[in-house]
């Protein structure tokens, strides 16, 4: 198991997600992804702690779910909304 590979994969994903120009939407991944709080907005870095602090989300079952998740989201995303970031709304298809 390579964890700064999935600390990195799962900070990435929770920066991603919470672009989501859709607030409803967004409400699967704080139900079903990183949970509110567990992750410091904009909080891209690995730092020694991260590996402790975000061990629940770290196993291989829990790691693929996560994954899931994102993936789901970002297909929801797409239908509604898409992604919004730096005053940028992505475009829609």
């Amino acid at each position: 198991m390579n964890l700064t590979e999935r600390i990195k994969m799962i900070k990435a994903m929770e920066f991603i997600t919470r672009q989501m120009n859709d607030e409803e939407r967004f409400e699967c991944w704080l139900y079903n992804g990183v949970a509110d709080g567990d992750i410091e907005y904009g909080d891209l870095d690995v730092k020694g702690t991260d590996a402790e602090e975000l061990e629940y989300y770290l196993d291989d079952t829990t790691f693929a779910d996560l994954m899931d998740t994102f993936l789901y989201c970002m297909k929801e995303a797409r239908k509604s909304g898409g992604l919004y970031c730096d005053n940028v709304v992505s475009k829609s298809s």
